[in-house]
């Protein structure tokens, strides 16, 4: 309770934050890479890297490896602006965010389809962006991928098209063409966040 308190006076932020979703396979990880690395020569706009509680992966999301006891010690010290679990794991951005928001920059955060209501609570002015791409394409590629069976990816997208169906409007990036077509609307949409009339489905 105290911490939503906290984050209520972020209701009329002076920068913009930027709150990234996506299924696993859309290619979320790879776009934020890549908008980080276009727009590293511009001070104002911040890419906050998510505590998780595994280790790192060098194909996959630059985190910060964190232990479920570190991880917790640094939420009962209020280090963390948001918070939240998924997969197995425990996921969290710093507190730094609060300050680069006040400061009126750019804060672009990687974050989680379930959390995004709490997000909004905390952060009325936050612009989700999601990173679409269809059941058909997204099966191809977490085969591709290698990392669950069968059975497990259908329950993944199954999971996908009820968490769709449940989320409101947003900026919709689609990410099944080239990459520097998709990077290049993701962008667009750090530099000008505008929402959507599209449905996040």
């Amino acid at each position: 309770m105290k911490e939503v308190q906290k984050m209520a006076k972020f209701g009329a932020m002076k920068g913009r934050l930027i709150y990234v979703i996506g299924a696993s396979g859309s290619g979320k990880d790879t776009l934020i890479k890549t908008a980080e690395n276009a727009l590293a020569d511009q001070p104002d706009i911040h890419f906050a890297r998510r505590f998780i509680t595994r280790s790192a992966d060098p194909d996959g999301e630059n985190h910060l490896p964190i232990s479920r006891d570190t991880f917790n010690a640094r939420a009962r010290q209020g280090l963390f602006a948001m918070q939240w679990s998924g997969n197995g794991h425990d996921y969290g951005i710093g507190v730094e965010i609060n300050t680069w928001l006040s400061h009126g920059d750019t804060v672009v955060v990687n974050g989680s389809r379930q959390w995004l209501a709490e997000a909004i609570a905390r952060y009325p002015g936050l612009v989700p962006v999601l990173i679409h791409v269809s059941p058909s394409i997204l099966r191809q590629r977490l085969k591709k991928r290698g990392r669950e069976s069968a059975r497990e990816i259908e329950a993944r997208l199954l999971r996908h098209q009820h968490m769709q169906s449940q989320i409101d409007h947003c900026i919709v990036i689609n990410n099944e063409g080239a990459l520097i077509e998709a990077s290049r609307a993701f962008i667009d949409a750090i530099h000008q966040p505008v929402r959507s009339t599209a449905l996040c489905r």
